[in-house]
């Protein structure tokens, strides 16, 4: 399966992971203190991202629990947060041009994430 999630070591002996496919990442995490939290953030994306609603902050759209935010930056293009229930960030994409690409990652996450392997590369 070409999409894996990859738990890497990050600075100051922390831990981060990411979404990728092939050797493209879709989705990177902030850094975690140890890496049973990077593992623990990547069983809860697996667990609620297919389920997970969209709101398009761009669009004045609001939503609560679970879900994937698609921002729009200061020049126009978007990016995308997945948010747990609790109102942090657990993952983020890179700022696309096109809002469909930023929907397109979206669809990726929650149709590949549940059965991506798990690489520990750290």
């Amino acid at each position: 399966m070409a999409h894996k999630f990859n738990i890497t070591s990050a600075a100051n002996d922390q831990f981060k992971f990411d979404f990728s496919y092939n050797s493209e990442k879709i989705f990177w995490s902030e850094n975690y203190k140890q890496k049973a939290s990077a593992q623990n953030g990547i069983d809860s994306l697996k667990k609620n991202a297919p389920d997970a609603i969209t709101v398009d902050l761009s669009k004045g759209e609001e939503g609560s629990g679970y879900r994937f935010e698609i921002v729009e930056s200061k020049d126009g293009q978007h990016f995308v947060r997945f948010v747990a229930a609790n109102g942090e960030t657990m993952a983020r994409t890179e700022t696309y041009a096109s809002k469909a690409s930023a929907k397109n990652a979206i669809e990726s996450l929650k149709t590949n994430g549940p059965g991506a392997e798990v690489n520990d590369q750290a």
